[in-house]
């Protein structure tokens, strides 16, 4: 007889057996009737702080500040515009690796490394009114070194700032027969920076603008660097083709100047001394080349067949830039 007890009772046999699946379904370290260990929950991971924007100069004495002092030293558009790029509730770390008198040799060789080792998110290169003030100038050889230079620093991701410049000539008032060669080798310089622009979608400054040139309180006594005040409209300039593309958040440069542009007598004065130092420098190295330019320009004019040196220029651009690194777009002379 069954009791209501024995209602509904396993045989000791099924009940050994449930027992031991019970057993089987535990965790292998689980004590029997414990519930699995959990992992405790983690906070979520705190907000890591904004990385500082890091801008590096690279260059000759326009990036260097020459033509806006202070403080002993110099400023100039470069450090200008770090103070306005990046976020500012990141800040900004800036560095001026341009030297005065530098070349293209020498960006390529000498500040390029060290750039890269700062490893900077945007990096200005402004440079070759040297080298055409140089009797061994060489069209090619600048396009590929600037080719390097942009080249290894947009393959880390940098963000370029490039410019096309005025010829010293001009800027200097030389007579025809000394600026035309002058302006016929700026011109090819500016061609491939423009190509180099192109070809590396950098952000690009056009500062060969007659208007640009022609207004002279915004240069320095020498003639060829900015005062204050074109050195303030160039990082202004800068600034906003930045901030277009989202990387200048901070304050736009101030346009107002500190300082009173150069009179007429303080051009005289650093001709008639620093200018004439620095004209005899360069003399030493320019003149007999500069001298033979000039003797082709009256040669040829009394010819009639000026027009042959435009096109050895146009033939020797030509070929630096099909020189350059594969996927360099070609631009022509004077553009």
């Amino acid at each position: 007889m069954t009791t209501e007890a024995d209602r509904g009772a396993l045989p000791a046999d099924a009940t050994q057996e449930r027992a031991q699946e019970r057993d089987q379904d535990r965790e292998p370290d689980q004590e029997p009737d414990q519930e699995p260990d959990r992992e405790p929950e983690r906070a979520p991971d705190a907000a890591a702080p904004p990385r500082a924007l890091r801008y590096a100069a690279l260059g000759d004495s326009l990036t260097a500040g020459i033509g806006d002092p202070v403080d002993g030293g110099w400023r100039g558009w470069a450090a200008l515009l770090g103070a306005g790029v990046g976020d500012p509730g990141a800040g900004v770390r800036f560095h001026n690796f341009a030297v005065s008198g530098a070349l293209t040799r020498d960006v390529e060789e000498k500040q390029t490394p060290a750039v890269l080792d700062f490893a900077p998110d945007i990096a200005s290169v402004v440079v070759g009114v040297n080298d055409t003030l140089r009797r061994a100038f060489d069209i090619q050889d600048l396009a590929l070194r600037l080719d390097r230079v942009c080249g290894a620093l947009a393959a880390r991701g940098t963000v370029l700032l490039t410019t096309c410049l005025p010829d010293p000539g001009s800027m200097l008032g030389l007579p025809a027969p000394l600026a035309t060669p002058l302006a016929r080798r700026q011109r090819a310089v500016n061609a491939v920076v423009h190509a180099l622009a192109a070809r590396y979608d950098t952000v690009h400054l056009h500062m060969a603008e007659a208007s640009w040139v022609a207004d002279r309180s915004l240069w320095s006594a020498d003639r060829l660097h900015p005062a204050e005040r074109g050195h303030r409209m160039i990082a202004a300039r800068f600034h906003v083709l930045l901030a277009e593309r989202g990387l200048a958040l901070g304050p736009e440069p101030s346009l107002a100047a500190d300082q009173t542009p150069p009179s007429r007598a303080a051009t005289l004065r650093w001709l008639a001394t620093s200018g004439t130092g620095w004209v005899a420098r360069r003399c030493r190295d320019l003149l007999p080349e500069l001298l033979r330019l000039a003797g082709d320009e009256v040669t040829h004019w009394a010819r009639g067949t000026g027009a042959r040196l435009d096109l050895h220029a146009e033939l020797a651009l030509s070929r630096a830039l099909a020189a350059l690194s594969p996927g360099a777009p070609l631009a022509r002379m004077g553009e």
